[in-house]
């Protein structure tokens, strides 16, 4: 099958790639900048946040991977809405004017963010509101908007949050919280206790093959959205200090309270949007939110209707993910 995936050149969208090549799939991808690893993908330079995709790449296409996205958790409105939001857009009108018929859109559990813990949750829950951040409220506006097209004119969508992806190539989590706490400015937020789910970037890629299996089979009809984990969830600053004991570093030692962090990251971003800084500031709402309490979901659904089961433990992933981090992070090795 001719497949086109956006965002193919990234940390979760080159694992896709890889996997849909081993499987024999013929691979476009999409993307912004040149993907650094040859393969055997077709690569075209697009920007989905300005441009439309040419139609000559949509001739015979069977089913679209969409993750590329904005991440992080700062920056305007505008480019948030371009990237999540217009993007999704152009791609659900390609597929309609194409009669593409499967598309597996990479979503977030941010979509469901409101402030509070989830543990175990599953996918009931509602969209969030209190957001704190673009990259959510736009996933969730994306997601929705994914979701919605499904059954029409034959098509069939599915959405997959994975939760926290990390492994080895990584581009943000880990490499950030390494070398944060290098420089000694990482701080545990909270009381240290809280439970989080994490997603080695393999099992997320697995989900994406086992949903385009599921919708080109049949045996699933699609308009559905998944939580992806390592059904494993961990202590996360117990779990952090374990990676940097085998990084030679020493644990964490400093806290500062949730309310405290929170409180900062509103001053934070009050002085960012004022005097117009450049960078993310060291301190949100959001991300004191997300570091201090519980956030782990269900499975169940993704285990009932698309067979997933995590192929990468914790314990493998870290391992890899410890010795490209050596290899990788300045200061270490």
């Amino acid at each position: 099958m001719k497949v086109l995936v956006t965002g193919g050149s990234g940390f979760i969208g080159g694992r896709v790639v890889r996997r849909l090549l081993e499987n024999g799939h013929e691979v476009h991808v999409l993307g912004r900048t040149t993907p650094k690893n040859e393969n055997r993908s077709i690569f075209h330079q697009v920007d989905l946040a300005r441009e439309t995709i040419p139609e000559a790449i949509c001739k015979g296409v069977g089913a679209v991977f969409h993750i590329a996205a904005k991440a992080g958790i700062w920056g305007s409105a505008s480019s948030y809405h371009a990237a999540n939001v217009s993007s999704t857009l152009r791609v659900l009108e390609t597929c309609r004017k194409h009669s593409i018929k499967i598309l597996i859109h990479t979503s977030s559990p941010s979509v469901v963010f409101s402030c509070e813990s989830f543990r175990g949750a599953d996918e009931s829950l509602p969209y969030g509101s209190k957001w704190l951040c673009h990259y959510a409220r736009t996933k969730a506006e994306a997601e929705r908007e994914v979701l919605c097209a499904n059954g029409k004119n034959g098509f069939k969508t599915i959405a997959l949050r994975p939760h926290l992806v990390w492994g080895p190539g990584d581009p943000h989590l880990l490499p950030k919280a390494v070398g944060r706490h290098m420089a000694g400015k990482l701080r545990i937020v909270g009381s240290g206790e809280n439970r989080m789910d994490l997603t080695h970037v393999d099992n997320v890629a697995h989900a994406h093959i086992l949903a385009l299996d599921a919708l080109e089979s049949g045996r699933h009809s699609g308009g559905q959205a998944y939580f992806i984990s390592q059904d494993d969830p961990v202590a996360l600053w117990k779990w952090l200090d374990h990676l940097f004991l085998h990084l030679d570093l020493p644990p964490l030692s400093k806290k500062i309270s949730f309310r405290s962090a929170y409180s900062l990251g509103f001053m934070l971003e009050l002085t960012w949007k004022v005097l117009r800084l450049t960078g993310e500031p060291p301190m949100t709402r959001f991300v004191a939110v997300q570091l201090a309490k519980d956030h782990w979901f269900s499975i169940d659904a993704a285990r009932r209707d698309l067979g997933y089961e995590p192929i990468v433990s914790m314990e493998d992933g870290l391992r890899d993910t410890v010795d490209w981090l050596k290899a990788t992070v300045k200061g270490l090795g």
